[in-house]
């Protein structure tokens, strides 16, 4: 390991990427409410500032992919040091460009998008900590400073998914999402303190001493625990928990469409750059924890999520669940890629989403805000025409997702299912991960038309002709109809484009949604060699490895399909009005309703696992009020018995004799003080009766 001198100012000070954003944060924490632009000022500078020292990591780890490690000794325990550190490698450059890029852009349209919120302020001090937090996750070296920024990002998450507290469905989905993560956090602890035992360390590298490194891991290899289970492949389970739950893995995923509840800035800050991302990287950051049947683990989980968030997403009609699924489904897509093709497959993935699903969680809070604070799907339609900016951006993200050939998420997901498919162990999480491919292009071809397409639909609003003349809203953005089911005036509100500093990032992250998996195709490979280590040419004729070409077609024609289905279903009959049903109730109502539902998963885990623990709780109350507290009663009766009872002797038994003995002492002293008044006739009478009386006895003795 090199010496921190000989290393560059930016390994040296790495730690300044994360501690901008926090201390951003800690100087909003101190700001009055009306100190607005000073705020949003201090977040986005802060991140613009943290993006150009990633930048800055970025082309060093460029320069000499070798990885740079900087070590301290932090707090001490008798004669040991519990040291931290932080780390520069490709991984982390990666990772450090895209959290800090991907942020700042979600920073700038939150200043559009919050900028009529009374608490603007506190917005952006959570949001530069959520920041700050995830970047400290990056830059780590050791799994206890990656848990303690990994505990500030459930934390913060707690404070930005219950943002609008005064909402009850916010309030609860915040604690959910604490709770949820905290079960899987639970496994995280527990094998950071197994891997403490087993290796002395909690560093990752630390010159050939680290938890990650060859000694140290094949150590663990060689002992065996529970069913022959290697002890590295346990600890990796354990850790696995921990990511499951932060990236909303089957079954720790009920938090996250829930998170939908904060602002969109909040949704799309923590399903693209930070908070969902932390479990996948935490799973490639410990890989090589992850042998053998870890990652089987790894790879089924992954691909039972991506079909499970898939077939749910179809049936949703919130525009931001229906994201959220999404994003579930995509995880599993990442968690399927680190299982079946290693670090690079699923961090390829894992980049190239986070711009593409950031770009259509910003393009759907730009609809909402276009639609008057309207979420659902159905109450849309033809927003083409007065959103096309958005429109535009969000049909790329779209495409994306999808994976349409060229753009980025084909490259990523293609990637992901050319190694599912050679995957040795089992072909059945490519055929899961193909379902789950035609299902994600027909949910959002099916959200594409509901909201886009078509003919503009609302719910109606009925009001007296009266009330449609003195409406505040701008004359130009409302149209009085005639109500077909009522035949009442009804007032159907235009939407309108949003501002420039909202549309803009979406322009920007669209480019990227395009381009961006260029750097990771067959014919250059460029992503996949920077993470190795290793320079990548440009070579076409790597398109003709055996296999590839088919599986690449074969996976277009799925997006085709997808699409194709999504148009018969939606776009071959125009959607007419909100209250119509879906085309997949119509065929299928009983599934549609369950998927609608969620599959009652959360009704399952109400009758399961929150009904154990509210058992639990329950016969826990009884135990301490009946039992323990009612043994401390007893005790308290029996203590209180005794004090009455030493009360009663101490009273009526010694205080009573002891007084009755003082008053005869009083009557003794009162009687004897008659013979001592000071007379000196009194005294000698007393002795002459005395002389007497004791001549008498002498007498009396000596005659007897």
């Amino acid at each position: 390991m090199m010496r921190p001198e000989s290393m560059s100012w930016i390994v040296r000070n790495l730690w300044l990427i994360p501690a901008l954003p926090m201390a951003a944060a800690a100087v909003s924490a101190l700001l009055k409410r009306s100190e607005r632009r000073l705020s949003a000022g201090l977040a986005i500078g802060s991140m613009g500032i943290s993006l150009v020292l990633s930048l800055m990591a970025f082309a060093e780890a460029l320069a000499d992919p070798a990885r740079r490690v900087v070590t301290f000794n932090w707090m001490q325990f008798g004669d040991q040091w519990v040291q931290l550190g932080w780390l520069l490698d490709p991984l982390a450059a990666v990772m450090l460009v895209m959290v800090s890029f991907v942020g700042l852009l979600i920073f700038i349209y939150s200043l559009g998008y919050m900028a009529h919120d009374d608490n603007f302020t506190r917005f952006f001090c959570f949001m530069s900590l959520f920041a700050g937090a995830m970047l400290g996750v990056v830059i780590a070296n050791s799994l206890l400073l990656l848990f303690m920024c990994w505990e500030v990002v459930g934390l913060t998450s707690y404070l930005l998914i219950g943002f609008w507290f005064h909402r009850p469905a916010a309030a609860a989905a915040a604690k959910k999402a604490f709770i949820t993560t905290r079960v899987g956090d639970l496994g995280l602890l527990i094998g950071m303190v197994w891997l403490y035992g087993q290796t002395g360390t909690l560093l990752f590298y630390n010159s050939g001493a680290g938890c990650l490194e060859r000694t140290a891991v094949a150590g663990m290899e060689a002992h065996l625990t529970v069913a022959g289970m290697a002890v590295s492949t346990a600890i990796g389970l354990l850790i696995f928990c921990g990511a499951a739950g932060k990236s909303g893995q089957v079954p720790l995923h009920v938090w996250l469409p829930d998170a939908m509840e904060g602002p969109t800035p909040v949704s799309a800050l923590i399903h693209a750059a930070t908070m969902v991302a932390a479990g996948v990287y935490l799973v490639a950051r410990v890989y090589p924890l992850m042998s053998g049947s870890a990652l089987e683990v790894v790879a089924w989980v992954g691909a039972i999520t991506a079909i499970f968030a898939a077939c749910i997403a179809v049936a949703q009609n919130d525009i931001k669940r229906i994201l959220a699924y999404s994003t579930v489904s995509q995880l599993g897509y990442m968690m399927l890629g680190l299982g079946v093709g290693g670090v690079a497959v699923g961090m390829f993935h894992l980049i190239t989403h986070a711009f593409f699903k950031a770009l259509l969680f910003l393009g759907a809070g730009s609809v909402i805000h276009g639609c008057t604070e309207d979420q659902d799907i159905r109450n849309m339609g033809g927003l083409r025409r007065f959103m096309p900016v958005t429109f535009a951006a969000y049909a790329c993200g779209m495409l994306a997702l999808c994976g349409f050939p060229l753009f980025a998420g084909f490259w990523s997901k293609d990637a992901i299912l050319h190694a599912a498919h050679g995957w040795g162990v089992s072909q059945g999480p490519f055929y899961l991960g193909a379902v789950g491919a035609l299902l994600t292009a027909f949910y959002m071809t099916r959200q594409m038309y509901y909201v886009f397409l078509g003919q503009r639909r609302l719910a109606e609003a009925t009001v007296s002709p009266a009330a449609v003349a003195a409406h505040e809203i701008p004359a130009e953005q409302i149209e009085p109809v005639v109500s077909a089911r009522t035949g009442e005036v009804c007032i159907i509100e235009h939407p309108h484009e949003s501002p420039a500093v909202t549309t803009q990032p979406l322009v920007v992250l669209a480019v990227f949604a395009v381009l961006l998996g260029f750097v990771g195709t067959p014919a250059w490979p460029w992503f996949q060699s920077f993470l190795a280590g290793e320079s990548a040419g440009l070579d076409f004729g790597r398109f003709g490895e055996a296999g590839l070409l088919p599986l690449m077609a074969v996976s277009s024609l799925i997006v085709f399909a997808g699409l194709g289905l999504g148009w018969w279903f939606y776009g071959r009959k125009p959607i007419l009005h909100a209250t119509d049903p879906d085309a997949l109730e119509k065929i299928q109502p009983g599934v549609f309703h369950a998927l609608a539902n969620r599959l009652y998963v959360d009704e399952l885990y109400g009758v399961t696992v929150i009904a154990l623990t509210r058992f639990c709780a329950g016969f826990a109350a009884w135990l301490d009020r009946w039992i323990f507290g009612g043994a401390v009663r007893i005790v308290a009766w029996m203590v209180t018995g005794v004090g009455w009872l030493d009360a009663g002797v101490d009273r009526f038994v010694v205080n009573g004799g002891f007084d009755e003995g003082c008053r005869d002492v009083a009557r003794g002293g009162r009687l004897l003080s008659h013979f001592q008044n000071g007379r000196v006739q009194n005294y000698l009478r007393v002795i002459a009766v005395a002389l007497v009386v004791l001549a008498a006895i002498l007498l009396w003795g000596r005659r007897g």
